[in-house]
């Protein structure tokens, strides 16, 4: 099938229709696909994502300070919440940009945090691409439609406050002490390892989280802690 064909399809659901299709298919080109492919007609996505990082951070900025009364510190984190690999991962796959790119063999077979990855990058290579085609007016009316909404989501859940940052505040003024954490356990292989992280209080654990990093791990640990202090107390922490 012809390629530009083929993206017609993912235009379509979109609601993008590119001036240059080069562009839009590029976007979709892993580095290792060209590993196995060295002719391949498409260069790799890199570039598009290290510009279209850039123009998402300038519009989310820009939305977030026109919409959002808070301060700079809390601006950062619901900036960084809007914009984690994890949302943008999940946008992709609602997309099913998954079904459009090009990967080796080996990447194919991903999956977990390797293919989250990838598929988040593939996100800002798509900005990119868009904004290099039909300027920035262009993604902001993509991102109004498909991410820019999330940040009411956010903010009026208070999922872009730090967990571990709230939960130590809070043992601290309750117990005078610093609550730390420990891996209990790691598996899986080095690519896709999933850790198992425990938070204590002295020597008492008080919730267990798992994540493809420690440091998520201990994130989740920290707010299945605050989940247990708000069921048990009503105090409204997360």
């Amino acid at each position: 099938m012809n390629l530009k064909i083929k993206f017609l399809e993912l235009e379509k659901k979109i609601g993008v229709n590119f001036k240059n299709k080069d562009l839009l298919i590029q976007a979709f080109v892993h580095r290792s696909y060209l590993n196995e492919h060295p002719h391949f007609q498409y260069s790799h996505n890199e570039r598009f994502e290290f510009l279209g990082d850039a123009v998402l951070e300038l519009i989310v900025t820009e939305y977030l300070f026109e919409n959002f009364n808070v301060d700079e510190g809390e601006l950062t984190n619901l900036r960084a919440a809007l914009v984690r690999g994890e949302s943008l991962a999940s946008i992709a796959r609602e997309l099913r940009f998954e079904k459009y790119l090009f990967l080796s063999k080996g990447e194919q077979k991903n999956q977990g945090r390797a293919k989250e990855i990838i598929l988040a990058n593939a996100f800002e290579a798509f900005l990119g691409a868009l904004y290099l085609d039909q300027g920035l007016e262009a993604v902001r009316i993509f991102l109004e439609k498909y991410l820019l909404p999330q940040a009411k989501v956010i903010f009026e859940n208070n999922l872009h406050k730090d967990p571990k940052t709230t939960f130590q505040e809070y043992i601290q003024e309750k117990y005078k002490i610093t609550p730390h954490y420990k891996v209990l356990e790691e598996k899986g292989p080095d690519h896709q390892k999933i850790f198992k992280v425990g938070v204590f209080v002295n020597s008492e654990k008080w919730a267990e989280g798992e994540g493809f990093s420690k440091q998520r791990a201990e994130e989740m640990a920290a707010l299945r802690a605050l989940e247990k202090i708000r069921l048990n107390s009503n105090e409204n922490l997360v």
